[in-house]
């Protein structure tokens, strides 16, 4: 994880992508011609999550250079797309959006702004935000709820909506909690935020998003339950590591799977 160490704000957007490629190409205009305006210095890093469709193909018509395209030829899970993107980004605050033109990415600028306001270590866009502009089906907003509400009695997180593809990081945080995680799917974003609110970063935050729902995702109704049922397992798996095997704790150190792809280098001099 290398550290640019000339401009303290450079900003890296991870971008994880699964079965997107009908609208790979669209989504990389978009975020590009929003992130054209930004104040610092910026780059977007699209990890193609298996390489088993068109997505690379399509992705590779965007020439931009600010933008870099890697990936795999296996599919391994959302949360190794990403934790694999930030293995290998340059900025001091480093964040993630989910492909597939649900979010809109102007949302980022007040994600920023709500950074640099609160000082934070962890900004997360929220659809429950009063400012978020939202619109998805009730049957989903059902299920957030639920699954908040499990979220917040298991890791005592005060936060409204931890679901949304879209967060921002602080780069220490991350070298901090990264080496620790274990979950390569879709309850990634919970074991990243208990695991930083457990190691004392919890200036956690929500920020609004402009929301809308295409049913463009990969995530369709064959297999959206087998999703929920995986996010279930995930996040009782990481309550037992945390509260019960203190697996995150420095102690255990020795116990944490190292993975080569995933090296992240302590480096905040």
């Amino acid at each position: 994880m290398a550290r640019n160490a000339n401009n303290h704000r450079f900003l890296s957007v991870i971008i994880p992508a699964y079965h997107q490629e009908r609208t790979i190409e669209a989504d990389l205009r978009r975020i590009l011609a929003t992130l054209s305006r930004w104040p610092t210095g910026y780059e977007v890093i699209l990890v193609v999550d298996g390489e088993t469709d068109g997505t690379k193909r399509e992705a590779a018509r965007v020439r931009d250079r600010h933008l870099v395209i890697t990936g795999y030829p296996t599919n391994h899970g959302k949360g190794h797309a990403v934790r694999f993107g930030m293995a290998k980004a340059r900025g001091d605050v480093i964040g993630f959006v989910d492909a597939g033109s649900d979010l809109n990415p102007d949302s980022l600028y007040m994600m920023y702004e709500h950074f640099k306001w609160y000082n934070a270590d962890i900004i997360i866009g929220s659809k429950r935000h009063p400012v978020s502009k939202v619109d998805y089906p009730l049957w989903r907003k059902f299920l957030s709820f639920g699954y908040q509400t499990v979220v917040r009695i298991l890791f005592g997180l005060s936060i409204r909506d931890s679901q949304v593809g879209m967060k921002l990081f602080r780069r220490i945080v991350l070298e901090d909690v990264m080496p620790r995680l274990l979950v390569k799917e879709f309850a990634f974003d919970i074991e990243m935020l208990a695991v930083a609110n457990h190691l004392g970063y919890r200036r956690i935050f929500e920020a609004p998003v402009e929301l809308k729902f295409t049913g463009l995702s990969n995530i369709t109704s064959v297999n959206f339950w087998k999703i929920i049922y995986k996010m279930l397992w995930d996040t009782a798996a990481v309550f037992y590591r945390l509260k019960l095997l203190r697996y995150y704790d420095n102690s255990n150190k020795r116990k944490w799977i190292y993975d080569p792809e995933l090296n992240f280098q302590v480096n905040i001099g």
